[in-house]
């Protein structure tokens, strides 16, 4: 299956409302392809910064947008109900007009995180989070596809859960799956419609990056198959971190190779922060009027996979 390249922004949602707006709109206007809020209590680094709740976020930008997609990168399933979860998709998939990209992770571990103390909230051991996340999934998946569900699982029960009007996007929101090992893979390989990976936050070389992801991806078409499911049905999407993700936007020829080493590798849908620099904001707007128009152009991928 051909999938044609994808390109996307990630913020951090720190500036005044209006300002807020400016940002979007300015994404938009360049013509890329996603847009996505960081969903975290806090900003993590900077616990006393200014921020804004993701999901009411979401749906006030859709508003103040036309075109781009919106979403989370990605919502974390501690901090809410399934079932709240899956209604707040499908308010902000009717207020964007069907323009919802449904990103779920299983959050980061509250080592790195103070949204789990700050939350009072339970900071799950590792197995006991990826089985919640394994339940999560499966509900936001069926009460988006059905009016009524009713679920029996060990973290969650449902019971007549009904979702109405159905989303605009038939016959769900696309989701996306943040997933890094094993476990979570065959979670992505089963229910996700894209799945998106990083190399680590840490300094790792882009090398390593690389290998780390194709590692993965052999992987993932290895969970696909057992399962009787095409590996080509599956986006591969990237959340550019590191020392690339601050560079990329340094000039033209950094942008593209940064794109062309994970392409090489099999990704499809690349997500880079937002530039942190008046100058990388300015040759963002140069990448996004010259360059991904021709990426795209001529970068249609056919997955080796």
């Amino acid at each position: 299956m051909n999938q044609e390249l994808r390109f996307g922004i990630g913020i951090l949602q720190y500036l005044p409302w209006k300002k807020e707006v400016e940002r979007w709109q300015f994404i938009e206007a360049l013509g890329f392809d996603s847009v996505r809020v960081g969903d975290h209590f806090v900003n993590w680094m900077q616990p006393e910064a200014p921020w804004y709740e993701a999901w009411t976020l979401l749906a006030a930008l859709a508003s103040q947008t036309t075109r781009i997609r919106i979403g989370p990168m990605v919502t974390p399933i501690a901090f809410r109900n399934p079932a709240i979860l899956a209604r707040q998709a499908l308010t902000v998939d009717h207020i964007s007009n069907g323009r919802l990209e449904l990103g779920l992770g299983a959050g980061a571990p509250g080592k790195r995180d103070c949204s789990y103390s700050m939350m009072g909230i339970e900071d799950w051991a590792p197995p006991e989070r990826v089985a919640r996340f394994r339940e999560v999934v499966e509900i936001v998946d069926r009460c988006l596809r059905n009016r009524v569900t009713t679920y029996q699982g060990r973290y969650y029960q449902l019971k007549d859960t009904t979702l109405y009007p159905p989303p605009v996007q038939q016959p769900r929101p696309p989701i996306t799956i943040a997933a890094l090992g094993p476990s979570m893979l065959k979670i992505a390989a089963r229910y996700a419609d894209t799945w998106n990976s990083h190399g680590g936050i840490q300094n790792e070389s882009l090398d390593t990056k690389l290998r780390i992801t194709r590692q993965r991806n052999e992987l993932i078409n290895e969970y696909c198959v057992k399962i009787g499911r095409d590996p080509q049905t599956l986006r591969r999407s990237v959340l550019v971190f590191g020392t690339e993700g601050q560079t990329a936007f340094d000039s033209e020829e950094a942008f593209q190779e940064v794109v062309r080493c994970y392409q090489d590798v099999g990704i499809t849908e690349f997500i880079f922060f937002y530039p942190d620099t008046d100058e990388r904001i300015s040759m963002m707007k140069r990448i996004a009027e010259g360059v991904i128009p021709k990426l795209r152009a001529t970068g249609t991928h056919t997955s080796n996979f």
